[in-house]
């Protein structure tokens, strides 16, 4: 089976994206993998910090190769939003297949440091291991805020630096910040298509670039973003709607199921509708 940077490259040369989805149980991990099973695409799913700690480092591990075996689809582990270099560390040493070191609030110096470290600590232990880096601010979190978030354009990745931490990291993949926001606000967000363009021509061919918190951005930007040069997009908060929002009604219209996995048996379908959607957006079926 193909590796992840080969499905990146794949992604970049024919102008799809590969879908990168949150999870925090097995459940979840599980309509991931089902939902990609069903249209052809390679599985990338994603824990943060937060979300490993509920999980387990080992368990998620342990599950994904489970359920590549189950379902024979190619399942890559990455370690999400990981803000310091320990902590990436341990993700690496877990068997992660790939780490997200975010150290984008440090200095470019520090963040340079730091990521080429994981770069190399990776390396040394997996020599297929997939590193990503982060440049540039992203705001908000990932839910509906109800406010407007406010983003200023200083905070964007600037294209001449993005080429120098490339060179000077080794990373696999980019993170850049183009108007994307976490979460979901109140104003619609408004990718600047002609950055990620500029970002995509001053990086190696092999540098993947990446679109985190990619819920609620219009299907026209998205479509846009990568046939600018986007190959891999993040996508967690509308999988996070789309959960306890069908577990909420399935807890109101319920009152006396006391068994848990029929009362989320509809959230765990919903969360797999909403892959498929991503997924056919970013014209990643019939990938594997």
């Amino acid at each position: 089976m193909k590796t992840l940077k080969e499905f990146l490259m794949d992604a970049r040369q024919n102008h799809w994206a590969t879908g990168h989805f949150n999870a925090c149980e097995l459940d979840q991990m599980r309509a991931i993998v089902e939902a990609c099973k069903d249209v052809g695409s390679p599985a990338i799913i994603g824990a943060s910090e937060g979300e490993r700690k509920h999980l387990g480092m080992i368990e998620a591990v342990v599950l994904r190769d489970a359920l590549a075996q189950e379902y024979g689809i190619p399942v890559f582990l990455n370690a999400d939003h990981t803000k310091n270099v320990d902590a990436a560390k341990q993700a690496i040493d877990a068997g992660f297949d790939s780490i997200h070191i975010d150290l984008s609030a440090e200095s470019f110096e520090q963040n340079v440091m730091g990521t080429k470290e994981i770069v190399a600590y990776g390396l040394a232990k997996n020599p297929e291991i997939n590193i990503e880096g982060e440049l540039g601010y992203l705001a908000g979190e990932s839910k509906i805020q109800h406010e407007k978030i406010e983003i200023n354009p200083e905070d964007y990745t600037k294209p001449k630096e993005a080429a120098r931490f490339v060179e000077q990291t080794g990373v696999d993949r980019l993170a850049i910040a183009v108007g994307n926001i976490h979460g979901i606000s109140l104003d619609e967000p408004d990718l600047d298509i002609e950055r990620i363009a500029a970002i995509r021509s001053t990086v190696p061919e092999h540098v993947a670039l990446v679109l985190h918190a990619a819920s609620g951005i219009p299907d026209d930007q998205i479509r846009q973003a990568i046939d600018a040069g986007i190959s891999n997009i993040h996508i967690n908060t509308d999988l996070r709607i789309a959960f306890v929002s069908e577990l909420k009604k399935s807890l109101a219209e319920h009152l006396d199921e006391a068994a848990m996995y029929k009362l989320d048996a509809s959230a765990i379908e919903a969360m797999k509708k909403v892959v498929k959607e991503k997924l056919t957006l970013f014209e990643a079926i019939n990938r594997v």
